[in-house]
């Protein structure tokens, strides 16, 4: 489905689809200009996603030869397809941090190093194992690293006559962008805001602190003039700056949450002080999650945890590889 969502200039949203996924679709967005073309996102690296892409690149006529490629942060759903789509030798964009980690995960050891923290965190062994064909984040990957010019924040992007802004918004990636055209007040937000799902935080090795960032640029872009606020995934439904108060109370609420997990249950890891939280999944509990929806919930959790180490609220023990957690009484 293609559906025209904004003039001058010209912006295209193409729904593709993410089969067997809570995500549900991911809105490649297409901006169109005599000049050039710019197409924002693409979707896993699946045959369903490609179909979806291609035939709507297709019935919007865009002449590959002049369209350029801006991938707003290296998770799979939005880069899978960035060198199926992308003609040899096409320029793609990509925040030059978020690019550092996906070669690394595409062509060096980020995954095994992944495994490794999981398991360090209480996650089985065996699940472990089985996420390596069947997580999506990992499975539907692109097959191999592709060439990009990456960009930094305060970086402009020309489309035509439009000049685009990158803007640097760390958390739910370490080099998570958006990119902002200041003249219409219009933002493409990647999964930066979400508005009827919460984007994930997770931990990222040589981060400190993920969910600390994602707050602080969560208060960046709050901080910015914006009239339409255009999310990669599902619709925009809400006020903009309503919904980043919702974000900003929704992991003041987690934190505490996890806080009083660990007060009532001193010395669990990761895996178990997730198992203890709520979680929006259709009414199944912890035991029903399918695995992949432990890992992504186990590794927002750890983030939680990182966030109240830093602010001295507990404190952990390595227990036989396995890191253990307890409150400090306040």
């Amino acid at each position: 489905m293609i559906k025209k969502i904004y003039s001058n200039p010209d912006i295209f949203a193409i729904d593709v689809p993410l089969p067997n996924n809570p995500l549900r679709n991911l809105n490649c967005y297409v901006v169109k200009t005599p000049e050039k073309n710019l197409i924002i996102d693409t979707g896993f690296n699946l045959t369903e996603c490609y179909t979806a892409l291609k035939a709507g690149l297709d019935s919007l006529e865009i002449d590959m030869g002049k369209t350029e490629m801006f991938l707003t942060h290296l998770h799979s759903d939005h880069v899978g397809l960035a060198g199926s789509i992308m003609p040899e030798g096409g320029t793609i964009y990509m925040g030059s941090k978020d690019y550092e980690y996906f070669v690394d995960y595409v062509q060096g050891e980020g995954w095994d190093l992944l495994d490794a923290k999981f398991l360090s965190e209480g996650f089985p062994k065996e699940a472990i194992s089985l996420l390596h064909s069947t997580n999506p984040a990992r499975a539907y990957a692109p097959d191999e690293s592709f060439l990009a010019i990456t960009v930094d924040d305060g970086d402009k992007i020309t489309v035509g006559d439009y000049s685009f802004t990158c803007i640097l918004t760390p958390g739910h990636t370490p080099g998570h962008m958006c990119l902002y055209l200041e003249e219409e007040k219009l933002i493409f937000l990647g999964d930066h805001v979400l508005f009827d799902i919460t984007p994930n935080i997770t931990f990222w090795r040589g981060i400190d602190n993920a969910l600390k960032q994602y707050i602080e640029s969560l208060k960046k872009v709050k901080n910015m003039d914006i009239l339409t606020a255009l999310p990669a995934h599902r619709q925009n439904n809400m006020n903009f700056y309503a919904r980043i108060d919702e974000l900003l109370k929704h992991h003041q609420v987690r934190l505490d949450e996890s806080y009083n997990i660990i007060t009532d249950n001193p010395s669990l890891h990761a895996y178990d002080i997730a198992g203890k939280m709520q979680w929006s999944m259709r009414g199944k509990n912890w035991e029903e999650f399918p695995m992949a929806q432990k890992w992504f919930a186990v590794g927002e959790t750890i983030a939680h945890l990182d966030y109240l180490l830093a602010e001295g609220r507990l404190c952990k023990n390595e227990i036989n590889g396995v890191f253990h957690y307890s409150a400090i009484p306040k």
